[in-house]
């Protein structure tokens, strides 16, 4: 008891900041203790020294050594104050180096946030830098240093290729020569993000560089050649994005809800072999290039308004659960070659300007295949139901395009 009651608080020391004083009835009561062993041994051995051949000899042993007793108890309830004290020092210390860290790692922070809002590219670049420096030899700063990251990406830019604004005062070339810095230190952004959310060969054994469970919020941003092949997401946030050049999201792993409703791909895009773990929502996108889609595998997908004006394929793609195309419009050739819908698939006033392909595309639950208002432009597209028997497609008056009446 008392010794549970000399190191009570030392337990909460690092969260309290300071382990609580010794309670007076503590002191007492390891007074008392001693006193009362001491007292207790000495009058047993008096006791048996009574039976001695020499009592008077014997007494007087008994008392050494009930005092001796009484003192080595006295000893360990010293001592044990000892490693008190010492434990209470150790953690003080320790306090302090914690402080100091932190402080220093405010100050690194504020810094950084400082150069990234400087008028000069390189300082910006020295930022981003300080920034990623940071958030990698500080596990719990990672996140909220993402976010600093993805709100840069965030902030209005107009591209180098975009037409210059022109006044009297400004020369045109100079505002372009601004926007190619700015450029390079907005990829380098995009480099660090890319680089710590990607595992390596190894997803299982991941490399150091590696930021695990990090969210990314790109709302509105211009991104430039983004390739996040293979990298491990938790929650994405790509809404209204821009998307210049080259996208890849191959063979990425979304483990939450990822979002890209309204974005712009104005360049080609692949999600070959990404892996969805939730909802994916691309509802009013719009594809301007070629959109690969091959082998994706989706928990639930939301293309309803989307817009692909170059080639879409959906070859062997599987829809875990419901698949929404509604009121999406494919300006150049579809595909959906064995293509595989879980649940169901819905097509309503879909719009086909050019090919469709259908072939071996498969329904689990052929009563959950919806096309009412599809529009074929360019003739009837080769369609196979693959669970939907010949007899009863007959009888349920479908159309040979296999749009349900």
């Amino acid at each position: 008891m008392l010794v549970t009651a000399l190191f009570r608080g030392l337990r909460r020391a690092p969260r309290d900041r300071q382990a609580p004083a010794l309670s007076w009835w503590v002191v007492a009561g390891a007074g008392l203790v001693v006193a009362g062993v001491a007292w207790g041994a000495t009058a047993w051995l008096l006791t048996e020294a009574n039976r001695a051949v020499d009592p008077a000899a014997a007494r007087v042993e008994a008392i050494k050594t009930g005092l001796g007793i009484g003192a080595g108890i006295g000893g360990v309830f010293a001592l044990l104050l000892a490693v008190r004290r010492q434990w209470h020092q150790e953690l003080s210390a320790a306090d302090v180096a914690l402080d100091a860290a932190e402080k220093r790692v405010t100050e690194l922070y504020a810094k950084a946030a400082d150069q990234l809002g400087s008028d000069k590219a390189p300082v910006r670049l020295a930022g981003l830098y300080a920034l990623e420096r940071l958030a990698q030899n500080n596990a719990g700063q990672r996140q909220t240093i993402v976010n600093v990251l993805c709100a840069y990406l965030r902030m209005p830019y107009d591209l180098p290729s975009d037409t210059p604004a022109r006044d009297a005062d400004q020369d045109g070339s100079e505002e372009i020569r601004d926007r190619v810095q700015e450029q390079q230190v907005r990829l380098t952004a995009q480099r660090i993000l890319v680089d710590h959310v990607r595992p390596g060969p190894h997803p299982r054994r991941p490399v150091p560089t590696f930021w695990p469970d990090v969210d990314l919020d790109l709302t509105g941003a211009t991104l430039t050649d983004l390739d996040l092949s293979d990298c491990r997401l938790r929650a994405a946030r790509f809404d209204v994005a821009r998307f210049t050049g080259q996208t890849r999201f191959v063979t990425a792993d979304f483990s939450s809800p990822a979002r890209f409703v309204g974005a712009r791909f104005e360049g080609r895009s692949s999600f070959h072999g990404a892996h969805f773990s939730s909802q994916a929502s691309f509802a009013r996108a719009w594809f301007a290039d070629e959109a690969r889609f091959a082998f994706a595998d989706f928990i639930g997908a939301d293309f309803e308004g989307a817009r692909f004006d170059g080639q879409a394929v959906f070859e062997w793609t599987r829809f875990r659960e419901t698949g929404v195309f509604v009121d999406a419009r494919f300006g150049g050739d579809v595909s959906f070659y064995k293509a595989r819908f879980d649940h169901s698939g819905r097509f309503q006033r879909a719009e086909f300007a050019a090919g469709a392909t259908f072939t071996d595309t498969e329904f689990d639950l052929p009563g959950e295949v919806w096309a009412h208002g599809a529009k074929f432009s360019r003739g009837v597209p080769e369609v196979v139901w693959s669970m939907l028997p010949p007899e009863e497609t007959a009888d349920q008056g479908e159309s040979p395009s296999g749009n349900r009446a």
